[in-house]
């Protein structure tokens, strides 16, 4: 049996996490007279911190010092770990952990390959750190996705072959991100936003364990 990387984004894909995000940004904006909406956070999904304050600002054409930027960035950032405080077990999507307990009985590489920066809090307090071989968040690389950096540092770090490589993600720019890296991507969500991905499963209950070890080989 072949030895492959499995890598996974976190927001959206391990935790929901996307719903705080959401809070804490929406508080951002309603602060500077933004109207921000669950559709205008489509945007940011897959995007670095600063690159999703300046859509916010964009949306609302906003003009701000580099200064300003940074102390609304710690804010946001700040009123998002205030949400995390009580996340635990039952914050990890259905499916999963099932997953994850197949990978690793059948002795797979097992990585987390996020934007997040605050990655390791999030799988300690939802009892996941301990399936992860690997883990490459938001403070490891310099790129962000579409950029492959994380998955293909998260495949490197597991000594695997990026082409040896399966990416879960739930953004567009992460499926596109997988297939620049010329790893097999999954989406996770619907198909009419991730029809660039090779394989689409609405969630990870729809994944079958014959699913897993055909990937497997």
């Amino acid at each position: 049996m072949s030895k492959k990387a499995f890598i996974f984004d976190l927001d959206g894909v391990i935790v929901d996490t996307a719903k705080y995000h959401f809070l804490a940004w929406q508080k951002i904006a309603k602060s500077l007279n933004i109207n921000f909406t669950h559709e205008d956070n489509e945007l940011l999904k897959g995007v670095s911190r600063v690159r999703s304050l300046d859509i916010i600002l964009g949306l609302g054409n906003v003009q701000a010092t580099q200064e300003q930027k940074d102390q609304w960035l710690i804010q946001k950032n700040e009123d998002y770990l205030s949400y995390l405080v009580d996340m635990d077990e039952s914050e990890v999507l259905p499916g999963v952990l099932k997953i994850l307990k197949l990978l690793k009985e059948k002795n797979q590489g097992i990585a987390l390959g996020s934007a997040s920066k605050n990655a390791r809090p999030i799988l300690e307090k939802t009892g996941v750190l301990s399936y992860f071989d690997v883990i490459v968040d938001g403070n490891d690389v310099s790129n962000a996705k579409p950029d492959p950096e994380v998955f293909l540092k998260a495949a490197q770090l597991l000594n695997i072959d990026p082409k040896n490589s399966i990416v879960f993600e739930d953004s567009v720019a992460g499926i596109q991100a997988a297939n620049i890296g010329e790893m097999v991507s999954v989406g996770i969500g619907e198909e009419t936003i991730l029809h660039e991905a090779d394989y689409i499963f609405k969630d990870f209950t729809q994944i079958e364990t014959s699913f897993i070890e055909q990937l497997i080989g």
